[in-house]
């Protein structure tokens, strides 16, 4: 049974998710303190994840009119099977997961592109996947905005990890993915996604990658003006 307390992080959590991908599109770029929470089902929730903040803000976009395209991205080490399975049939949203191959969850769900890497996958395999294949993502889907959780569970020490990025890695992913979404003038919403480590001080300092990396790309592109209203 989900305690009241449990329900009031996730439901204001899920409000911050969907309030930042309202700025995203207002202003380009925009980032949460949470989020990310792509193992939830339709009935049910798994892995951590009791609501699943990422499937609802798309629905209100898409519902609302503000999008017509959502691209997902989960760069978490774990799969995003919750989104996979709740969008398998929608055009209009596109799954994009590259996670640990023998990570949870056991039964993997399909997603629109998914590309499961192996133990121990380092930076340098890291990144060059992933450029090779967003840029073709962006440009063949044309989304009118990424949602991006930046799990830093890919880390080297991370307690349910199993891949092998560094410190300097994870900084390099968080830049490139949003420089490669800006660069393509899609505007791009950014969560924490998962992490684990009995140290939260080492832990925060990783999730803050993805907010330093957005205030590097906030001055360089030059943002915040309004694009438009939400």
């Amino acid at each position: 049974m989900m305690s009241y307390v449990m329900h009031a992080a996730s439901s204001s959590a899920r409000g911050g998710t969907l309030l930042t991908a309202r700025l995203a599109l207002q202003y380009k770029l925009a980032c949460n303190t949470a989020g990310g929470t792509h193992h939830a089902f339709p009935d049910a929730g798994s892995g951590f994840c009791i609501i699943n903040d990422l499937a609802i803000t798309t629905r209100v976009l898409l519902q609302e009119a503000l999008v017509q395209r959502v691209l997902i991205l989960d760069l978490d080490v774990h799969q995003g099977d919750g989104n996979a399975f709740i969008f398998q049939d929608d055009p209009a949203v596109f799954t994009f997961s590259m996670h640990g191959a023998g990570n949870f969850p056991t039964r993997k769900q399909i997603s629109d592109m998914d590309i499961p890497l192996p133990d121990g996958t380092n930076d340098t395999t890291y990144l060059r996947v992933l450029g090779e294949v967003l840029p073709s993502v962006l440009t063949g889907f044309r989304p009118d905005i990424v949602l991006y959780d930046a799990g830093v569970d890919t880390h080297m020490h991370d307690s349910l990890g199993k891949l092998n990025l560094t410190d300097k890695g994870l900084r390099r992913r968080e830049l490139q993915v949003l420089d490669t979404c800006l660069a393509a003038d899609i505007p791009v919403a950014g969560y924490v996604g998962g992490g684990y480590s009995p140290d939260l001080t080492v832990l925060a300092r990783r999730h803050c990658q993805l907010h330093r990396a957005a205030k590097e790309m906030w001055d360089s592109y030059g943002l915040g003006q309004p694009s438009h209203d939400p």
